[in-house]
């Protein structure tokens, strides 16, 4: 149970396929950080897959241990937090459950984020109460561990607060319980696709943590750079090419400057930065492809979400019964 003074951090990914670099430097990296830093509960948020995975759910399975892996590969240690499988947690379908009956349908259709995804995602049957209602499951997910922080971008500010207003009704209507918890603003990772759109696998346009060297080469040479530089002898633009701002990520800082002067100096051209970019890629995602080896055992991927699903049960239980108590539901 929870100590005084202790200061917890939740979030989930939902397991709809490999994680990209996108999710590296925009979510992972803070998350390593944070569980030196706070209690931390992390999830698997396979419930929450179904809401545009419906159709096919039997491809959910294997993303989750997969997603897990590159958890781990990335730095996470089951050790400093809980790292846990959202469905195996049955009191999650309970609380939301609860929340759906105190949540008005307009804060429900006015979420901008539900709006963003139904445009991503236009090729899918989104007209679903499942998917329209997954802001209340997400905020069942949030509000039944305490949480003092959830990390977010600037773009998901909107869907915290939405939970914030979940869990302020639920207090204002049956008493107080449930913590309105605080935004971790996150440091967004400004990295485009491989085509110059926003990085996402319903594109594909993504650099995965897996890519092996074979899969790597051909996606960098194909990037898109700058678009107003059409001959080799052509001065560049470092701020403007969708190359650079992956060398701000992977590049030490005194080769970023080397890169600047010969772009706008029209000293090399773009396959030569693209080369360097290759090899600094291939520097970065060795070491997590060594790492992400060593989970290969499905063993030991079931065995820490065993022993993290055992601890997120034993928060939830103790949580739920209150809420049964607010509502009088408890025999």
């Amino acid at each position: 149970m929870r100590q005084s003074g202790e200061k917890r951090v939740v979030s989930g990914m939902r397991p709809t396929g490999p994680l990209h670099l996108g999710h590296y430097f925009g979510v992972l990296k803070n998350w390593v950080k944070f569980q030196e830093e706070y209690t931390c509960f992390f999830f698997v948020a396979d419930w929450h897959a179904l809401t545009s995975e419906y159709a096919e759910p039997h491809g959910i399975k294997p993303f989750v241990a997969e997603l897990v892996k590159d958890w781990l590969a990335s730095g996470l240690d089951p050790e400093k937090a809980v790292i846990f499988q959202q469905s195996q947690i049955k009191e999650h379908a309970e609380l939301n459950l609860l929340l759906s009956m105190i949540t008005p349908l307009g804060w429900l259709e006015r979420n901008p984020t539900y709006k963003e995804i139904r445009q991503e995602l236009i090729s899918k049957d989104l007209n679903t109460h499942g998917f329209l209602g997954y802001p209340v499951l997400q905020a069942a997910d949030i509000l039944i561990y305490l949480p003092d922080f959830v990390p977010v971008g600037h773009d998901q500010l909107p869907q915290l607060e939405l939970t914030r207003e979940i869990a302020r009704r639920f207090n204002h209507l049956y008493g107080d319980l449930f913590v309105e918890p605080q935004a971790k603003l996150t440091v967004s990772a400004k990295l485009p696709g491989l085509d110059g759109r926003k990085m996402s696998k319903s594109y594909g346009n993504c650099i995965y943590l897996g890519d092996e060297p074979e899969a790597l080469r051909p996606k960098v040479m194909s990037m898109l750079t700058d678009t107003k530089r059409m001959r080799r002898k052509d001065p560049g633009d470092p701020e403007t090419c969708n190359l650079f701002p992956y060398h701000l990520l992977v590049t030490p800082e005194t080769d970023r400057e080397e890169i600047r002067r010969k772009c706008t100096l029209a000293e090399w051209g773009c396959v030569d930065c693209k080369e360097l970019m290759l090899g600094r890629l291939e520097e970065f995602l060795t070491p997590l492809r060594d790492r992400r080896r060593q989970y290969d055992n499905p063993e030991i991927i079931r065995e820490i979400l065993h022993t993290g699903n055992k601890k997120a049960v034993e928060e939830a239980a103790v949580i739920m019964e209150r809420v049964r108590e607010k509502l009088g539901f408890n025999f």
